[in-house]
């Protein structure tokens, strides 16, 4: 859900269950508004059910992340056969050779 209220004996233990929801109050003394308005998460929240895959927007949103790939030759070697047989599997043969050049240097 987008939004959730625990009004259950001991909201605390519950929250540990719980894992799709946008927002999740806690207790008699968290209600929606003050979560929305004041209580400092995003406002923005997924809906129709996308808590599931989505987040609400947050500054995290909107920052760009890289991924950096930084392997040595043992590191190289060691997942190059895998990368051999995922690349022509998916029949990107200019991948597999990408690798297979690397594997005919001498260690």
């Amino acid at each position: 859900p987008e939004h959730l209220e625990l009004l259950v004996r001991e909201p605390k233990a519950a929250v540990d269950g719980i894992v799709n929801a946008g927002a999740i109050f806690v207790g008699e003394w968290s209600p929606e508004p003050i979560g929305d308005y004041l209580a400092g998460p995003s406002h923005t929240l997924p809906t129709g059910g996308t808590a599931r895959m989505w987040s609400g927007i947050g500054a995290d949103t909107f920052l760009r992340r890289s991924s950096i790939i930084n392997l040595d030759e043992a590191g190289f070697r060691a997942l190059a056969d895998a990368g051999l047989t995922m690349a022509r599997a998916e029949g990107l043969e200019g991948h597999a050779r990408s690798i297979a050049v690397r594997l005919e240097r001498r260690p």
